[in-house]
């Protein structure tokens, strides 16, 4: 069968390219990530619980525009590893409230400076143009601010703020 000329543009579709693009991404990070156990999805996961608080499983799931699903079963894996407590909501006891443990606290410390290398690598590959038109198109800010009501919590570096978006900034990020 010869090749129909005009599906050649399906070459260049973006649906695609964001795909092979977000594997790739992922697979730069999991390769950083794995000295320290985690993850990409852990450690996404991990810093969002540190920056948001406790959320419920409903509300995670919006903050990071996950399956909920998905999200349930890395929930889990990671309550193993210690990483995150579970709990039943007092509120409503049909729904679990998620809470980043001081060992979920400690893992994501360790591996934050191999995160952030591999984040200002990728920043740098790619551009700040093109960094900053992957957010506008994933929605803005990946990470939600705390609550208002939530104490600010320490940074996880001595030297460094804890990890954070900034619009304004999006090379340095």
């Amino acid at each position: 069968m010869t090749p129909d000329p005009f599906l050649l543009e399906t070459t260049r579709c973006l649906c695609l390219a964001a795909r092979r693009a977000s594997r790739a991404i992922t697979r730069e990070f999991d390769q950083a990530l794995r000295a320290h156990g985690l993850r990409a999805t852990q450690f996404t996961l991990l810093s969002a619980l540190y920056l948001a608080g406790p959320k419920s499983i409903g509300d995670l799931a919006e903050l990071l525009s996950a399956d909920r699903t998905t999200l349930t079963r890395n929930l889990a894996l990671a309550e193993r590893h210690g990483w995150v407590a579970l709990r039943t909501d007092r509120g409503d006891a049909r729904s679990r409230i998620a809470a980043i443990t001081p060992k979920g606290s400690r893992a994501l410390e360790a591996a934050l400076p191999a995160w952030r290398e591999t984040q200002q690598r990728l920043v740098d590959t790619m551009g700040a143009q093109a960094v900053a038109s992957l957010r506008k198109l994933a929605g803005g800010s990946c990470v939600m601010p705390t609550h208002a009501g939530h104490a600010p919590r320490r940074p996880l570096s001595k030297t460094r703020a804890a990890i954070r978006h900034q619009d304004e900034h999006p090379a340095n990020i």
